[in-house]
């Protein structure tokens, strides 16, 4: 047997191969390493971006919802006026215009309604208290001296020294009527010829006119509710309840709605209308929830020396409302919100659709009012710079208040247009930059959406630039709604429209509530063809009076 040795060479190289092997598993093992860190780096950066993402939507979403949270609060606790709101503010004009390379911004000064005056006014002296209203029926009071005190004056006379104003508290009493009757004997037949009575609009009922134009005013002008009126009737020793109450004023609407029909006409034949809509609880609305939404409708026009408010009660916000509340209207103007519901019938009717410059501005005071309170020295919002441009459309409006339609509408194409158009390009360059979901860029896009009916305006000066008359005719409604809370039945609903739109078109028409109620119930009930219905509307009233105070 023999022993065979290796070649020294061979086996340095089958021992360079080994660790030729094994540093390349190595090797391949170093590079699935890096391959797995580079992976895990790789799903921790995608993890880490994820969550910034995150972090970054949920800082956004925290911002959102504490805007909201402080505006919520000022709506609670702060002061809802707008007017003044950038005078309140830290910044001053020049920052304002530094701020806008338009260099067009423009503070307000005074009032920031429609109605306020153009330029400020110097700080007035305090006027002294005026007299008392010369219509008031006067009652005489003298002081006397005694003989004694005027023994060797040579004449007397009195002074008026002092004026009170003075109420009578409110009084029940019972009318008593009594009917003479006379007894005939013809040819042995008797016969009775009664005295004819004045007629009343609801029959045989226990309410006069006078108790009945009281309930009415209570509670559709003074928002008094009926379960209170109850227990003040109660107190005057007249024991009425609430449901007889809610029954009598169902009854009478039915009476006098052939009057609130001729005002209807009228408000149709003027040229330019306005709109507004807002919540009523009905109860038992058949098909309906008890506490789902239904509406008051509410149209404001007319001839100009004829003015109409017109409250219409439905249980649909539905565009068809809106149709069949303007079927008869052949003007041209409409003015509303923002609400899309009237769009087709103006389409469909070829009428101009105003927008409410109000509505537009209010979103801007909003985000101003949500927001952090400002600090010296730190750059105004973009909400605030919107809102200083806006205000400069309202400075116009009270400058040119007293001006005839045609110099208006000249005035506004000379500035107002200028001033409408900077403003867009301002909105359209900044409304990408302001976050999306934020209440400033609501707002920007709110007035954008709307503007080619935000700017019509200036195509008449007959036009208003906000829709606040029909605003301030539906406020009634909306305050007398947070005392009596509901209608329980759709007919009470519908009452309630029909006393709310002679209340307010009465003060429209510049008369008494009461006296214009009081007037209306006392002839609707002998009130039996169109001429003598016609009589009743406000400005027949008010016209047969100056007439009998001329005459006397």
């Amino acid at each position: 047997m023999s022993l065979t040795t290796d070649n020294p060479e061979s086996v340095d190289k089958k021992q360079n191969a080994l660790t030729r092997e094994a540093l390349l598993a190595l090797l391949q093992e170093k590079n699935q390493h890096i391959d797995q860190l580079q992976s895990d780096i790789d799903s921790h950066s995608t993890l880490i971006t994820s969550q910034q993402g995150r972090i970054t939507t949920q800082k956004q979403r925290i911002n959102f919802l504490e805007e909201a949270l402080r505006l919520s609060q000022q709506k609670r606790f702060g002061s809802s006026s707008e007017k003044n709101l950038l005078q309140s503010l830290l910044f001053d004009e020049a920052e304002l215009a530094a701020c806008d390379q338009a260099g067009d911004i423009e503070l307000p000064t005074g009032e920031l309604d429609e109605d306020a005056e153009a330029d400020p006014a110097p700080k007035k002296k305090r006027k002294p208290r005026q007299g008392l209203s010369a219509d008031l029926p006067r009652v005489q009071h003298y002081a006397y001296l005694t003989e004694e005190e005027k023994e060797g004056a040579t004449e007397t006379f009195f002074t008026k020294v002092k004026e009170e104003l003075d109420i009578e508290p409110a009084r029940a009493q019972v009318i008593e009527y009594y009917q003479e009757k006379a007894v005939f004997v013809e040819n042995e037949q008797r016969r009775m010829l009664n005295a004819e009575r004045e007629p009343h609009p609801l029959g045989k009922s226990i309410a006069s006119v006078a108790l009945l134009s009281y309930i009415i005013i209570s509670k559709y002008a003074d928002g008094v509710p009926l379960y209170r009126l109850e227990t003040i009737l109660k107190r005057y020793g007249g024991r009425i309840t609430r449901g007889a109450m809610a029954v009598w004023m169902i009854r009478l609407s039915i009476q006098l709605q052939p009057v609130v029909n001729l005002l209807e006409d009228a408000l149709l034949e003027g040229q330019y209308v306005q709109g507004d809509e807002t919540r009523m609880k009905v109860l038992k609305e058949p098909g309906m929830k008890a506490n789902g939404h239904k509406w008051i409708w509410l149209m404001r026009g007319g001839p100009p020396d004829k003015p109409v408010v017109m409250f219409n009660y439905d249980k649909s916000r539905g565009k068809a409302v809106a149709k069949r509340l303007l079927e008869g209207f052949e003007g041209k103007y409409f003015q509303s919100d923002g609400y899309a519901g009237y769009d087709e019938v103006c389409r469909e009717k070829n009428i101009v659709h105003l927008g409410c410059w109000d509505h537009a501005r209010r979103g801007f005071t909003d985000a101003i009012k949500a927001a952090p309170t400002p600090k010296k020295g730190v750059p105004p919002s973009k909400a605030v710079i919107a809102l200083s441009k806006i205000d400069a459309l309202y400075r116009i409006e009270r400058k040119i208040k007293k001006l005839s339609i045609d110099e208006k509408y000249t005035y506004r194409q000379e500035h107002s247009v200028q001033k409408l158009e900077e403003l867009r390009q301002w909105l359209t360059k900044h409304a990408p930059k302001v976050e999306k979901d934020s209440l400033t860029r609501k707002a920007m896009n709110y007035t954008l959406n709307q503007w080619p009916k935000l700017i019509r305006y200036c195509d008449d000066g007959s036009l208003r630039i906000n829709n606040i008359l029909a605003e301030n005719a539906i406020r009634p409604f909306a305050v007398g709604r947070k005392a009596w809370l509901f209608a329980d039945t759709p007919a009470g609903a519908k009452a309630s429209a029909l006393y709310y739109t002679l209340i307010e078109t009465a003060k429209a028409n510049d008369i008494e509530p009461f006296e214009y109620i009081k007037h209306v119930v006392t002839h609707i009930a002998t009130a039996d063809t169109p001429e003598k219905i016609e009589q009743l509307l406000p400005w027949n009233m008010k016209n047969n009076m100056m007439s009998s105070h001329v005459d006397s």
